[in-house]
């Protein structure tokens, strides 16, 4: 069985002619450690997609499955807290607080549940070093590069050691070099940590290093191609 199962997923949103249809019966199924890109230009519905599997956003009809659970039946409380603990997210805008520093933002996600543990702690140095920026764990982010505040969004969004990893447009305000190092990043840190992992994204490049590759299309996904990553 499939680590995440997703079954006929649907959205339309209500319009005064007709249902607007954004997605229509999409089945997708991944196992642990392996990463998918989801091609599609701007408008398609892949940040939709990605918000549903991510509970961001409630599908219409459909189900998705993470290790077995359907958190859509859960109440919100426990969504909200499902959500924390097994999903990380990336966007591409990283939502960086200005007025904490490095160290600080990567333990946003623990503050739900009060302050971080020594462990979480631990955890969010080893993430920040790992990402390449140890030598910044003090700095603001109005200190840092574009490419060095997505890093902390990449490591932010590892600090759950979540089960799904999902990113939508994580390169998508970045030069082609920074681009090509987020990417490899991502790749390397899924690997490592053993995480599902989805993104959303318009660029091509982005898309070709990844194990598998779908195109949206008129609401309904397509399986590109298929590799065998080592």
């Amino acid at each position: 069985m499939a680590d995440l199962e997703i079954e006929n997923l649907s959205k339309e949103y209500p319009t005064r002619a007709e249902s607007l249809k954004v997605l229509k019966d999409i089945s997708l199924e991944l196992s642990q450690g392996d990463s998918a890109a989801i091609l599609g230009p701007s408008g398609c519905g892949k940040s939709t997609l990605l918000y549903c599997i991510g509970t961001l956003d409630t599908p219409t009809s459909g189900s998705v499955k993470l290790n077995g659970q359907s958190p859509f039946a859960l109440s919100e409380t426990d969504l909200a807290k499902f959500r924390s603990q097994n999903i990380g997210f990336i966007f591409q805008d990283h939502h960086l607080l200005p007025q904490l520093t490095v160290l600080e933002n990567v333990l946003v996600p623990t503050l739900a549940e009060g302050s971080a543990t020594p462990k979480q702690i631990e955890r969010a140095r080893m993430l920040i070093e790992r990402v390449g920026l140890s030598q910044r764990i003090e700095h603001r982010s109005a200190e840092l590069s574009g490419g060095e505040r997505q890093r902390v969004a990449v490591a932010r969004s590892l600090i759950h050691e979540p089960l799904l990893l999902l990113a939508d447009e994580p390169t998508g305000n970045l030069d082609k070099t920074n681009a090509e190092v987020i990417g490899n990043l991502l790749l390397e840190l899924q690997k490592e940590e053993g995480t599902i992992l989805i993104v959303v994204t318009h660029s091509q490049e982005l898309a070709e290093i990844f194990q598998r590759r779908y195109q949206l299309d008129d609401g309904k996904l397509q399986l590109q191609n298929a590799t065998t990553q080592a």
